[in-house]
């Protein structure tokens, strides 16, 4: 009785590593690089409505729905984002209000996002996110809330 339960935990194993395997093979990881304070996943979306369905990822609620052209780099371990998208009329960000830039300096980079931008925001967006408008492109940045460990 023993060499059955061996056999079947061993059965069972193998079968867990095989779906591991695959289920890596399948772009699970795709996307999300290791970076020495924390996992970063970028998205990109053809319009805020498909973002805003994403639940994996989930753009925030006062984008609006008419945004498009969206990119976002997220800080899976933590609060931090990043965003950029094109909206032709401004007077669409409702829930904003004009605020002074954020101080804290981001640490996400993405070859969309300007260098220094958070500190050139002029808007807050729900409570935490720091906007500048630029002609139809929006640029939004969440600093980070949680500490994040450095290796």
């Amino acid at each position: 009785m023993d060499e059955n339960k061996t056999a079947r935990w061993a059965a069972a194993l193998a079968i867990g590593a095989a779906a591991a395997t695959a289920l890596t093979g399948c772009g699970l990881s795709e996307g999300v690089k290791e970076k020495t304070n924390g996992h970063i996943k970028t998205v990109s979306y053809t319009t805020a409505t498909a973002g805003k369905s994403d639940r994996q990822t989930q753009l925030p609620s006062w984008v609006p729905d008419q945004a498009r052209s969206v990119s976002e780099t997220i800080r899976t371990t933590g609060s931090e984002r990043i965003l950029r998208f094109t909206l032709d009329d401004p007077k669409a960000l409702t829930a904003c209000h004009r605020a002074a830039p954020s101080h804290t300096p981001a640490t996400l980079t993405a070859s969309w996002w300007p260098s220094g931008q958070e500190s050139k925001t002029n808007t807050l967006c729900a409570t935490d996110w720091h906007v500048l408008e630029q002609g139809t492109t929006v640029y939004a940045y969440r600093p980070e809330i949680h500490p994040q460990r450095h290796n």
